[in-house]
């Protein structure tokens, strides 16, 4: 199965980011996210295996609930362990960079040192088990849209260097375990497990 560790955003953030997403309507080449399961995702997995043992390269889930378990305990800022704590959801960006835009993206302002304290805490927990490292630098982050080909850059341009959207805050109390099914009308999400902070 397909697997992540998300923090689940809550239903009152839907309206103000399918706002934001209406922005960026015309832009052809867009294909925007569910508002609905907006998340932050705090380390994607890849293939994990669904039965209890490993096989193959792919770690097993029950070894990723354990590694999960312990890296949502042991994650620390300051040398203090994180405790639930709220986040802010506010501006714009892209990934890779401007020029080549494949993902657009809505920023995490307050709570994003906790949530990279506990992306690099699931980050060793997760490489001990054999899942390849992330190839690039954390930055907490909600998917608005991804972008197949570069029609309505321009727009997307415009939007995110025009527009500083604050969409509201959220408090973080959990992360969870996701499954991720992909089908012909987008992605389907399903809790594996639950890890509670403090």
């Amino acid at each position: 199965m397909r697997a992540f560790f998300a923090v689940d955003l809550p239903d009152a953030l839907a309206d103000p980011i399918a706002a934001v997403q209406g922005d960026l309507g015309d832009a052809e080449g867009l294909n925007f996210t569910d508002p609905t399961q907006a998340h932050v995702t705090v380390k994607f997995l890849g293939e994990v295996d669904a039965g209890s043992d490993s096989a193959g390269d792919r770690p097993a889930v029950d070894d990723v609930i354990a590694a999960g378990e312990r890296a949502v305990a042991g994650a620390t800022v300051d040398g203090e362990a994180v405790e639930p704590f709220e986040c802010a959801l506010a501006g714009l960006g892209v990934f890779p960079d401007m020029d080549y835009i494949s993902v657009v993206w809505a920023g995490v302002d307050d709570g994003a040192r906790e949530l990279t304290a506990i992306h690099e805490s699931l980050e060793a927990e997760s490489t001990a088990l054999g899942v390849d490292p992330a190839g690039h630098a954390f930055t907490p982050h909600v998917t608005l849209a991804r972008m197949s080909d570069a029609r309505g850059k321009a727009l997307v341009q415009r939007v995110v260097r025009e527009r500083d959207p604050e969409f509201g805050r959220f408090g973080v109390d959990e992360v969870r375990l996701m499954e991720s099914t992909l089908t012909p009308d987008g992605p389907e999400y399903e809790t594996v497990a639950t890890f509670a902070l403090g």
